[in-house]
């Protein structure tokens, strides 16, 4: 797919790539983010941030496996990223993170909405999924802003740098956000 560019009322959503990649570098230097992003190398040097926004970005999207984007304000500042990979027929999980200095505003609560209702209406998406290891509070805290419903803990659900960990793991699904699904859902009755 080619990638696509999305508005919300603060911000623009669209790909990163080479000329993005001294922002990704010098947002991705920050300790908190580096601590929680299991996919983050430590330290973060600067031909990751090259191979992220030159050919992980754009493979993704040309493979249909992973779609990016940048979290931009008007002026093109870097605010965030959020992906959403694809793990199984209509499931993805969205993943995201925040430049230091923009964190706490909303903007990826705001961009999570536009990212899922995306997903939703053009990716034939009908479950999307949250995960981040147990303490990641802050993470947690945008997902259920977002809506997401906390469905419980897996043990040993996430592998940070080589080191198992428990990690929460939340759902937004379609009628979360008042859109139809594109397969029909029967839920358990207990």
């Amino acid at each position: 797919m080619e990638p696509v560019t999305l508005t919300t009322d603060r911000l623009l959503l669209r790909t990163v790539g080479p000329d993005d990649t001294e922002a990704v570098y010098r947002a991705a230097q920050d300790p908190v983010t580096q601590r929680w992003i299991s996919q983050f190398p430590s330290p973060y040097l600067r031909e990751h941030a090259e191979a992220f926004t030159g050919q992980m970005v754009p493979d993704g999207w040309a493979r249909d496996s992973m779609y990016t984007f940048g979290l931009f304000l008007p002026g093109e500042e870097l605010t965030g990223m959020l992906g959403i990979t694809m793990r199984a027929l209509g499931v993805g999980e969205v993943g995201f993170w925040a430049v230091r200095e923009h964190r706490g505003r909303g903007y990826v609560t705001e961009a999570t909405l536009a990212a899922a209702r995306w997903a939703f209406t053009n990716l034939s998406v009908d479950r999307l999924e949250w995960r981040a290891e147990v303490g990641n509070a802050a993470s947690r805290a945008v997902a259920e802003r977002a809506g997401f419903t906390v469905e419980g803990t897996l043990r040993s659900g996430v592998n940070n740098k080589g080191v198992r960990r428990d990690c929460w793991v939340a759902s937004l699904l379609p009628s979360d956000l008042g859109l139809p699904s594109t397969a029909p859902y029967l839920p358990a009755r207990g």
